[in-house]
């Protein structure tokens, strides 16, 4: 289950496909893990963008927080440690599935 709370982020249809395009693989990997929740909250600060996703599976929670000049910038980041985590959830689960 993914849940975006764009906040005061004005964002086009077209942001919105961006995102979701990125986070597909991870997404992908999170629906084999199992229970997985995504829950993005985007806020702008200033010039700023802050992203902050909660992700939880059955193998565990994660808080990441980036705060970068651009939307764009932001997404990048976020993907890459949502992504980062997530690959270790599976390879707990391939580690508890062999023992």
């Amino acid at each position: 289950m993914i849940t975006l709370d764009n906040g005061n982020v004005l964002l086009k249809p077209a942001h919105r496909r961006m995102l979701m395009s990125r986070l597909k693989r991870a997404i992908r990997i999170g629906d084999r893990l199992g229970k997985f929740v995504l829950n993005i909250s985007l806020r702008r600060n200033g010039r700023h963008v802050e992203v902050k996703p909660d992700v939880s599976d059955r193998y565990g929670a994660f808080h990441c927080h980036t705060r970068q000049m651009t939307l764009d910038d932001a997404v990048h980041a976020i993907v890459r440690m949502v992504f980062r985590q997530i690959h270790e959830h599976a390879l707990r689960k391939a580690v508890l599935a062999t023992a």
